[in-house]
């Protein structure tokens, strides 16, 4: 995959993965990221340049969170958990429709393998953003879908640890084999 090419699929999946946290909390009430300027497709508003940086040198980075007030919304755990789970499903949804088209459009496909390239490294990104973000350690967005069922003492030794965790999943040869396992497997099931 070119650098070129691989620029703009992660831009395209951070993108839609902020943007869709800034559009679920402003449809249930919340305006903050509104406010901030997040509620937009624009890719610059979503960076974190050290972040982008490390995405492009060791392919693990990050963006810059999407502020949210959850006692804005009607009910503030619900609410949260939502929007949470609003990025990995958008970066789900996103991988899902780049399949179909490859699956119901193989006279154009079969002309152009660089499409066909770009188009499995774009779901395989995206699958990988989805899989990873939902992991359930703070900061990332599955720790706020499991924060409703954990004690006062876990949350918190979770969030005092949450990046030396992520840390140990990332360079911890088993861990890191299981991650991959489950993105192959999504990626087989939906091309």
């Amino acid at each position: 995959m070119s650098t070129l090419i691989f620029l703009f699929i992660i831009l395209f999946a951070i993108t839609i993965h902020e943007y869709s946290h800034a559009l679920a909390a402003d449809f249930l009430g919340d305006p903050t990221p509104r406010y901030a300027g997040r509620l937009t497709l624009n890719p610059i508003s979503h960076i974190d340049p050290i972040g982008f940086l490390m995405l492009l040198i060791v392919h693990f980075g990050w963006a810059r969170p999407v502020p949210i007030n959850p006692y804005n919304f009607k009910n503030p755990v619900r609410g949260e958990m939502v929007v949470s789970f609003a990025g990995p499903a958008a970066n789900f949804f996103a991988a899902w429709i780049m399949a179909t088209i490859i699956r119901f459009l193989p006279s154009v496909i079969s002309l152009n393998n660089i499409f066909v390239s770009a188009a499995s490294d774009f779901i395989f990104i995206n699958l990988a953003l989805a899989v990873f973000n939902l992991i359930p350690i703070p900061p990332l967005d599955g720790s706020h879908l499991l924060e409703p069922f954990l004690s006062y003492k876990v949350k918190t030794f979770l969030e005092q640890s949450g990046f030396f965790i992520l840390i140990f999943i990332l360079i911890f040869p088993p861990t890191t084999y299981i991650l991959i396992y489950v993105i192959r497997f999504l990626f087989r099931l939906i091309t």
